[in-house]
């Protein structure tokens, strides 16, 4: 019980300290609402825009394109770990021409609301969960396609596992958090002594605490340190409005990053890895997992899973010349792919 006060203790103090950190940054929610609007100018199909009320005062900011043929079951994006709905702006046009597709903002992200999570995992994983499925009744959805990054990938999954009912089939892409973390001598690329320090150092402090302690640095510190998500959409944008939407997603209050946080243990691996339960979501849920040929994501947790469902349909489908955002990367393969597997699911 003291180790739980203690730790209970850490978070709050953590939440409080990092809390007021966003008003030494240059940021606003108007001022993410904006450039988001800017992300979004190039879809020139009709869609719409609200605020799901949830419980506890919560809301996710939703888009939701109605392609004219409601009676398909409804394709659902999740956003990874920093991101928001504006990252699927060359992808939400291609993907809605057969059946309804949705895209919001997980709680604690983007201009969802952003509560304190408890600092437990497995509880904060249950809250995650629990929004979805929260968010799916208010829409009147009955079944979803489930369609997962990052760590929106394993919040697919981990709703999958408790509400087997409501999932026709999961995408999921580049996902964090499956595999378990190696033991030590056993990596193939052991983590450098600097690294491990760095990370020691570093462990106290939520993983985008640096940006919002840059203060009015921090736009250009993405510029810098990130420029290849202006590279990615260059097609669309040749201005920063990318960058600008990346820097404002992720130092407003940090709720959803310190929840990530607590769902993690050192170097990014997930306290309760996926693996371990992916052989308990119900056989008859089809999976498809996309990967990027060039990201340094563990591509092997799709042959694992395979193995784990060996009566179950697991697809396993590589994107050549994407990395790990493979939705924006390669949009055109990616689409016609998750196009691809849609066209199974009535």
């Amino acid at each position: 019980m003291a180790e739980r006060a203690v730790s209970s203790d850490v978070g709050t103090w953590t939440w409080w300290i990092t809390s007021w950190l966003p008003s030494w940054c240059p940021t606003s929610h108007s001022k993410l609402k904006e450039v988001e609007e800017r992300m979004l100018q190039s879809i020139k199909s009709k869609f719409s825009k609200q605020f799901v009320h949830i419980s506890n005062d919560n809301k996710l900011w939703t888009l939701a394109f109605n392609s004219g043929v409601d009676c398909k079951t409804p394709l659902v994006l999740l956003h990874g770990f920093g991101g928001g709905v504006g990252l699927w702006t060359m992808n939400l046009e291609a993907l809605f021409q057969q059946r309804p597709v949705y895209a919001f903002d997980l709680l604690g992200f983007g201009q969802s609301s952003r509560p304190q999570f408890s600092t437990d995992a497995q509880v904060a994983e249950t809250q995650f969960v629990e929004s979805v499925e929260e968010w799916r009744e208010k829409l009147g959805l009955e079944t979803m396609i489930l369609l997962g990054h990052n760590l929106g990938g394993y919040l697919a999954a981990a709703y999958s596992l408790n509400y087997p009912s409501r999932v026709k089939h999961l995408i999921l892409v580049e996902p964090w958090g499956f595999p378990e973390r190696p033991e030590p001598g056993n990596q193939d690329r052991p983590i450098p002594v600097w690294i491990k320090a760095l990370g020691d150092l570093l462990s106290p402090f939520n993983p985008l605490a640096g940006l919002r302690l840059a203060g009015p640095l921090g736009p250009f510190l993405v510029q810098t340190l990130r420029p290849d998500f202006k590279k990615k959409f260059a097609t669309i944008f040749n201005d920063n409005t990318v960058t600008e939407y990346i820097y404002h997603l992720n130092v407003q209050t940090p709720s959803g990053e310190t929840a990530f946080k607590n769902m993690t243990i050192p170097y990014g691996w997930a306290k309760r890895p996926m693996l371990q339960r992916i052989g308990l979501i119900h056989s008859d849920i089809p999976i498809t997992v996309i990967y990027g040929s060039r990201s340094s994501i563990d591509g092997h947790s799709g042959n694992s899973i395979k193995e784990m469902r060996p009566n179950s349909h697991v697809e396993i489908i590589a994107i050549r010349g994407a990395g790990h955002y493979v939705y924006a990367d390669q949009p055109e393969d990616f689409n016609h792919r998750v196009l691809h597997v849609c066209e199974t699911v009535s």
